[in-house]
């Protein structure tokens, strides 16, 4: 698969009646001030893109949250629309997808994020739901311990077959990608820039190896975006969001590695600390998530592979009787096995579980509730009968 191409060889093509909706969806992001909270408001209460950017000044005051100045940006939209198509354009010639949260092709785990992106620029053929997926992270002043233990945890987990996720950063995260590759694993890496500006650039021939075998790159950045430091904890809460675990292998006291922890705790997402001598930096951040209980120790990899029930040990409780596959939908005993596991479970939780999407995950549930099969809870938390 070719990488990408530059801004100039991209050349105009009609577009066609398919491609009005992600237009719209696509000029949405870039206008001023429009984050991921507003355009979720906004697309809640007017339905869709096309009707935010067709909507006149009064019908845009009634959505919480927009005032008169963002409803003018929202009616100037124009010169936006115009670079959405540019930005169509180049997707289709670089051969990049771009995702929109509302669609189906939008990351499952990520979808119940309260503030992941709305849009993501993807390329490559790396299943992003994958049923397994790793965040690998870490210091980007790795040392010798820390680069060994990051090959034996990829090494270790291979037999699983697991997405790996890192940051394709200098360190921890370009030894997960590299060692990802060693071991014929599909590995995503999530960037801080437009698809089109590998950084750093040392690592370009690295995210091609990526794309060659079978793995991606993520971006909530458009086409031209350069390394800014405000991006870098942004897409951090990408790599929080999209995997069941994150593995902080180093990290000193302070960086990107330990916000990705905080934000996968956050959203309900595993953690896990490799332990490092007392007298070493690069291993501060994870002796502090280990001894304050933010992160699970990580002794090896049978640690992740047991709390993620990637071994099995871990069996759902058998069927009750009476509950029979035949009498559910695949999608609703999906959901009620978890909750066999589980007992109980947040909506958001048994959305990303389930992998399905959360407005599907309400009315399946809706369903069974009338049934006489779950129970609400306080919470929005829901249990079997």
């Amino acid at each position: 698969m070719p990488l990408f191409s530059s801004a100039a060889d991209a050349q105009p093509a009609p577009a066609s009646d398919t491609t009005t909706s992600l237009l719209s969806e696509v000029a949405l992001t870039l206008l001023p001030g429009i984050g991921p909270l507003v355009t979720r408001q906004l697309i809640g209460y007017l339905g869709s893109a096309q009707n935010v950017l067709n909507a006149g000044p009064n019908q845009l005051l009634k959505v919480p949250g927009v005032g008169p100045a963002l409803a003018q940006v929202l009616r100037s939209a124009t010169p936006a629309l115009r670079q959405a198509e540019q930005v169509l354009r180049r997707a289709e010639k670089d051969g990049a997808r771009l995702l929109y949260y509302t669609r189906p092709d939008y990351p499952a785990r990520l979808r119940p994020v309260p503030d992941a992106p709305v849009l993501l620029y993807y390329q490559g053929t790396a299943e992003l739901n994958n049923p397994r997926t790793l965040a690998v992270v870490g210091t980007r002043q790795a040392t010798d311990y820390g680069r060994e233990q990051t090959e034996k945890l990829v090494k270790g987990v291979a037999p699983y077959q697991p997405l790996i996720v890192s940051g394709l950063a200098y360190g921890i995260d370009i030894v997960a990608h590299r060692a990802a590759l060693q071991e014929n694993l599909p590995t995503v890496g999530v960037m801080a820039t437009g698809l089109d500006s590998i950084y750093p650039h040392a690592h370009r021939r690295t995210a091609e190896k990526m794309l060659e075998q079978g793995g991606g790159l993520l971006t909530e950045f458009t086409f031209g975006t350069p390394p800014d430091k405000y991006n870098f904890p942004a897409r951090n809460r990408i790599i929080a969001g999209l995997t069941d675990a994150t593995v902080v292998v180093e990290a000193a006291k302070k960086g990107g590695a330990l916000i990705t922890a905080e934000l996968a705790q956050d959203y309900n997402r595993e953690v896990l600390a490799v332990p490092g001598r007392l007298d070493q930096p690069a291993s501060e951040g994870c002796n502090h998530l280990i001894r304050t209980q933010r992160a699970a120790i990580y002794t090896g990899p049978q640690d992740v592979e047991q709390l993620l029930n990637w071994d099995g040990a871990l069996q759902p409780a058998a069927v009750p009787a009476g509950l029979s596959p035949a009498d559910f939908t695949p999608e609703e005993f999906r959901l009620l096995e978890i909750l066999l596991a589980h007992k109980e479970k947040q909506i958001d939780e048994l959305s990303w579980q389930a992998q399905l999407p959360i407005n599907q995950v309400s009315t399946l549930l809706l369903g069974l509730e009338f049934r006489g099969v779950v129970r609400a809870l306080p919470g929005k938390k829901f249990a079997l009968l």
